[in-house]
């Protein structure tokens, strides 16, 4: 079927969907493939459940007058996101790094919303098949999209930028994520860099961070807007920043204070503060919408429990983000801390050695306790009175069991498979 005339189907419906349990009525259900499961099969399901029209392509699940045959589910729903987003005419901004780029969305969103009726990438929808569900939740209304794109390879950014066509990118920063599908750290460069390239060629504007000597120097031949606290010829200068805990920034004669915990979040504050700059939004609506900002999920949040305070940040971890929030957690003064780590994932053959480097980090640290929970943490073991390891979650459980964590300052933080928000369970 070509893509003209599905469009006109797409139109007819609610919403799209690729879930069959979250399924609308009057939605158009598209039948996608992996490698333990097949959609097609779930065609009758969808209909009974509301859906108006099924995208299949196998033909031995066709319904008259409710299945729509292509060569390719997942190809077609990428055209048809590419194609609605070339009937809107939307202006989009393109975001992706290795580090903050949830965090970095919301605080854009928020700022824009303040004048723009703004659409962005819900949660962590950045892939090949939840950029296309995003772009095809953008309607007429909708004056600025913001899409988060995420990556574990290269050439991936480069396909979200084509279906995508945004007109405007911000990279956070390259940082060590995704290690063994990038193939190391200047793969993660080049592969992230693929949103620099499309920008060049396409003649669109970049966002840059200029006291990043790499985004800086990836960016000189791109149209751009830029901020910086120590550049003086930057768009938008920042002042100072402080984070004891939460962070402060002063830019122009306003100071905002963010519920963001870490000096690491200072530059996705400051990302969207030149964003809103750059779209006109006065100062002052600015620092509102950013003090209105209260990170949830799991993301540098600061919570109060029995007598303890805790810095959760527990969404995802790896080596550069686990760096940041280790250093700056050292750097804030409070009586009794404690740090309990989970493994980073998705690091390849360097794994071992990132993990011996945290541990590195807080070998001298002897005023803070540290509880490192994994079996790549559990293998660079050491002897210490206050370095402990556990080989999962299941031995640290049972040792929050037996020892209460009471009038402590706490870190948590690891990959997301890690889910180390379950500590929150035993303190």
């Amino acid at each position: 079927m070509k893509i003209e005339i599905l469009y006109v189907k797409f139109l007819e419906c609610s919403e799209v969907s690729t879930d069959t349990r979250k399924i609308e009525k009057n939605s158009m259900f598209f039948a996608l493939k992996g490698e333990n499961f097949d959609a097609n099969t779930f065609t009758e399901e969808a209909i009974k459940k509301g859906a108006k029209y099924i995208v299949i392509d196998n033909p031995n699940y066709q319904i008259e007058g409710k299945t729509i045959l292509v060569d390719d589910v997942l190809s077609t729903l990428q055209k048809l996101a590419n194609y609605h987003r070339k009937k809107l005419k939307t202006p989009i901004i393109a975001l992706t790094g290795s580090n903050g780029k949830t965090t970095t969305k919301e605080l854009i969103k928020a700022v824009l919303s303040a004048k723009f009726n703004t659409i962005a990438t819900i949660g962590n929808l950045n892939n090949h098949i939840g950029v296309p569900l995003t772009l095809l939740n953008f309607n007429k209304e909708t004056e600025i999209g913001i899409v988060e794109m995420g990556a574990n390879h290269q050439k991936e950014i480069e396909l979200l930028c084509q279906i995508t066509e945004p007109n405007f990118g911000y990279i956070t920063n390259f940082g060590k994520a995704h290690l063994e599908g990038f193939g190391g750290v200047q793969g993660i460069i080049k592969g992230k860099s693929e949103l620099y390239d499309y920008l060049r060629t396409n003649n669109q504007i970049a966002f840059v961070n200029l006291d990043d000597a790499l985004q800086q120097e990836k960016t000189r031949d791109i149209k751009n807007y830029s901020f910086s606290k120590t550049t003086e010829n930057a768009d938008v200068k920042i002042t100072s920043i402080e984070a004891n805990p939460m962070v402060k920034i002063h830019f122009n004669s306003t100071n905002v204070t963010s519920h963001l915990i870490g000096a690491y979040n200072a530059n996705n504050i400051n990302a969207a503060i030149t964003i809103g700059k750059y779209f006109k939004i006065e100062d002052s609506v600015i620092k509102e919408a950013i003090e209105n900002y209260i990170p949830t999920n799991n993301r540098s949040q600061l919570i109060e429990k029995n007598s303890n305070e805790i810095i959760l940040d527990a969404y995802n971890a790896n080596p550069s983000s686990m760096t940041a929030a280790i250093s700056n957690f050292i750097q804030i003064e409070k009586a009794s801390k404690v740090v309990i780590l989970g493994d980073m994932f998705e690091l390849g053959e360097e794994s071992l050695t990132e993990h011996k480097n945290v541990i590195n980090l807080l070998k001298n640290e002897t005023t803070i306790t540290s509880h490192l929970v994994g079996k790549d943490f559990y293998l660079n073991k050491e002897n210490s009175s206050h370095l402990h390891f556990y080989q999962n979650f299941g031995e640290f459980s049972n040792y929050l069991k037996k020892n209460e964590l009471k009038n402590s300052f706490i870190l948590i933080k690891g990959s997301r498979g890690m889910a180390l928000e379950r500590v929150l369970e035993f303190i």
